[in-house]
């Protein structure tokens, strides 16, 4: 039986494609293997939005050429679809395949075990105007399932590379969106966490549909879905029937991933980002009426060029009246060949770590305020795996639907996957403790308010 190993660098949308090029090997009769054993075949799905997600991804093309020298190398992702010249240029590559035509990898392999020349399938992703269709009717790991409904970015930031590796917004089609979501749920998921690049921007190209139609229709046809996650949704995406929606919904779970960036107009201008911050915060007076006390999850880009010291005190400012739940925080990186790498008053990388420390021992103190509204409350979980290499044996870890990391003991393996109520003990961060109260019978509905 042939074999292949899989390595994904970066986001959560290359972890659904690795899944979705597995299920194309699988159905062809593969093995998979770990990625540190020997294999026929290696992919590697590679990163590229920092110039350190080229570096890694180049460190882990050379590696799998090192375990097997006589493997067919098969590169794809966002470094292979910039820069595929790049990567054709690592001796012992064989094979590129950008963020487009991954469907064709099998064909490729074949052809170059036939032909022993390197192919380069990296076609104009600018050109791309079509959804590319990769089902995943089940993960590697059992308890949530992401479902991919959108490729692609209309937004050039200035520091991002993303639409040139991604292309424009390509949504799918929302019978397969429907359809594959059903799978799921039959294949024993109660979790959905939809994703894509731009994932709200889902529709935009698209008449009479959107994000909002697309969310209703979930939760009205998709049977026995017990909770949609949305796994990032811009301000500027939040349009009052996305909100009236989110409010009429009984399964779209109380945590919202809105991306800042920062908090400060002046920097958000020079980011090219569609928003002001007064904005920000009046989309989020609306979702909180919506989706009572949700937890509010982002991205910060800390010392972007030309950040003053006034500026990051905006942002920390903004940050603190609005009370998110836990920050993503990144130092500004400067990326190839976005405009940002060209801007003066590049910040001096200490200013930038003294900076990103301050806002993360923030993000830190208000994820354990959150937490701690939640004393003695009872919280949805689904258990994603045992806690025994740290714990006595009987301890599971999953999130409730607002997102909080709790841990609770419960005598049997048989409850990873069900939905369970449990009660908040000891709230904390990263972690809180809870008390087991009962498993959700299959007809049974989640509850949303508490």
């Amino acid at each position: 039986m042939p074999t292949v190993a899989f390595h994904t660098l970066g986001c959560k949308v290359n972890h659904y494609e690795t899944e979705a090029i597995w299920q194309l090997f699988h159905k062809h009769g593969y093995e998979r293997k770990d990625f540190e054993k020997t294999a026929d075949v290696y992919v590697i799905n590679t990163c590229t939005v920092t110039n350190t997600g080229d570096q890694k991804s180049r460190q882990v093309i050379r590696r799998a050429i090192r375990n097997n020298p006589d493997a067919v190398i098969c590169v794809t992702g966002c470094y292979a679809q910039t820069s595929p010249a790049e990567v054709m240029s690592i001796p012992g590559v064989d094979v590129v395949v950008g963020t487009q035509g991954r469907n064709k990898l099998l064909d490729y392999v074949a052809q170059y075990r036939q032909e022993r020349e390197p192919i380069n399938g990296v076609g104009d992703i600018m050109k791309a105007k079509v959804f590319e269709e990769m089902d995943v009717p089940d993960f590697t790991d059992r308890t949530r399932a992401s479902l991919k409904i959108q490729e692609g970015c209309n937004n050039f930031c200035t520091f991002c590379v993303i639409p040139w590796a991604r292309g424009l917004l390509r949504s799918r089609k929302p019978e397969n969106v429907l359809r594959q979501a059903q799978e799921l749920v039959d294949a024993g998921y109660k979790e959905i966490v939809l994703t894509g690049i731009h994932t709200a921007g889902y529709g935009e190209d698209m008449e009479n549909y959107n994000f909002a139609r697309l969310l209703a229709d979930m939760e009205a046809k998709v049977h026995g879905l017990k909770r949609i996650r949305i796994s990032s949704i811009e301000a500027s995406q939040t349009t009052d029937e996305v909100v009236d929606v989110i409010n009429r919904s009984h399964i779209i779970a109380r945590h919202l991933h809105i991306p800042l960036q920062s908090g400060s107009d002046t920097v958000l201008k020079r980011m090219h980002r569609k928003y002001t911050t007064a904005f920000f915060a009046d989309k989020i007076a609306s979702l909180r009426q919506a989706l009572p006390d949700f937890a509010l999850t982002s991205d910060v880009i800390v010392g972007f060029p030309g950040e003053t010291e006034e500026e990051f005190q905006e942002t920390y400012d903004f940050i603190r009246q609005l009370r998110f739940s836990e920050l993503h925080v990144f130092p500004y990186s400067q990326r190839t060949g976005t405009p940002a790498a060209k801007m003066p008053d590049q910040v001096p990388e200490e200013v930038k770590h003294e900076r990103v420390e301050r806002l993360i021992a923030l993000s830190n103190r208000l994820s354990e305020e959150y937490a701690e509204k939640y004393q003695d409350k009872v919280l949805e979980v689904i258990p994603e795996e045992p806690l025994n290499h740290h714990e006595p044996d009987g301890y599971y870890v999953g999130f409730s639907d607002n997102y909080l990391k709790v841990k609770f003991s419960y005598p049997s393996r048989d409850i990873v996957g069900k939905l369970v109520r449990v009660k908040l003990t000891h709230p904390g961060y990263p972690i809180s403790e809870g008390k087991f109260v009962r498993i959700l019978d299959e007809g049974e509905q989640p509850v949303t308010t508490y």
